[in-house]
């Protein structure tokens, strides 16, 4: 029997790795882990070896018995896993500024979740799951598949419908953020209000918020003009309050991509013309984050992670 549980992430060389080990860290007594296994592929050998040793780092400052182990090998990682996360981008950032220079150059909105860049990143990545999966079903039948990949919604989607593959939860920040954002606005615990939400991300609706077994949305949609949500990879185009009242129920901040599809395309085109679109953006800030990662004496998430839009 094992003495502790076994986790593999995918993409483990990526930037939001120190995020998910301080969680692990933080909440070891529900959840004992006695091996991480970061696993990345050759080209992104460099990053993992960096955020490896970040990871490393920060586990031995917490004092817990937990072995962080990096490989390239994908197939040896697996074996006897429990759990298994995935957190990867097929072709690193450079294929996501592709994803949103190509339609800009045929005028239309680029982004890695929705519209014609959110399929291309679909296309790239659902085959990819589904090679993971196929290996999980031979080397750790038992494990459950936790991603963070997106197009999470297309991708989670696509497992349900084509992977005959049940023990798999797809998640995002989203609603954990508006969560967040509404115990604001009504001045309570997050953890004190229970949102109702429908819908795949990225195209859900909060239908109710229960505080104290009473439903307070209409009550955030009223404080709309004074309060609103904000996320660092969407510009802060702010909702308009007769939209939302009408609406009676509170859209994820990505709707803002079809309901103000002008000012959004407005906006991104002339991030696009001066060559700052969001991919661009995340590539100088991966930069500046990874030589952070560097720094021997760092043996915690930096401040500076909370700038990735998914942190």
């Amino acid at each position: 029997m094992k003495n502790g549980l076994k986790i593999v992430t995918i993409g483990g060389g990526s930037s939001y790795t120190p995020e998910l080990i301080e969680g692990f860290i933080k909440r070891y007594q529900e959840l004992p882990i006695s091996e991480i296994w970061l696993v990345d592929i050759e080209e992104g050998k460099k990053k993992l070896e960096i955020v490896g040793a970040l990871a490393k780092r920060m586990v031995e400052k917490s004092g817990l018995p937990i072995t962080v182990h990096l490989t390239l090998n994908r197939r040896e990682a697996l074996v006897d896993a429990d759990f298994v996360t995935t957190q990867l981008r097929v072709g690193q950032l450079d294929a996501r500024i592709l994803d949103e220079r190509i339609p800009a150059k045929y005028g239309m909105l680029g982004q890695e979740t929705n519209g014609a860049g959110g399929l291309f990143k679909a296309l790239r990545t659902v085959p990819v799951i589904f090679d993971i999966i196929s290996d999980m079903k031979e080397l750790c039948e038992h494990a459950w598949l936790i991603n963070f990949t997106n197009p999470a919604g297309i991708v989670s989607e696509s497992v349900f419908r084509y992977a005959d593959f049940e023990r798999y939860i797809g998640v995002c920040n989203v609603p954990i953020n508006m969560t967040k954002h509404f115990a604001e606005v009504l001045k309570v615990k997050d953890k004190e209000i229970v949102p109702y939400i429908a819908g795949l991300n990225h195209m859900s609706y909060v239908l109710n918020v229960f505080y104290k077994n009473k439903d307070r949305l209409p009550e955030i949609i009223e404080k709309i003009k004074e309060s609103q949500m904000t996320m660092n990879n969407i510009d802060p185009l702010a909702w308009k309050y007769e939209f939302i009242k009408e609406l009676g129920v509170y859209p994820s901040p990505y709707h803002k991509y079809f309901y103000y599809y002008d000012e959004m395309f407005a906006k991104f085109m002339k991030s696009y013309e001066a060559g700052e679109t969001r991919a661009e953006l995340v590539k100088k800030l991966e930069t500046t984050l990874f030589e952070k990662y560097k720094d021997i004496e760092l043996k915690e998430k930096p401040k500076e992670l909370e700038s990735r839009g998914g942190a």
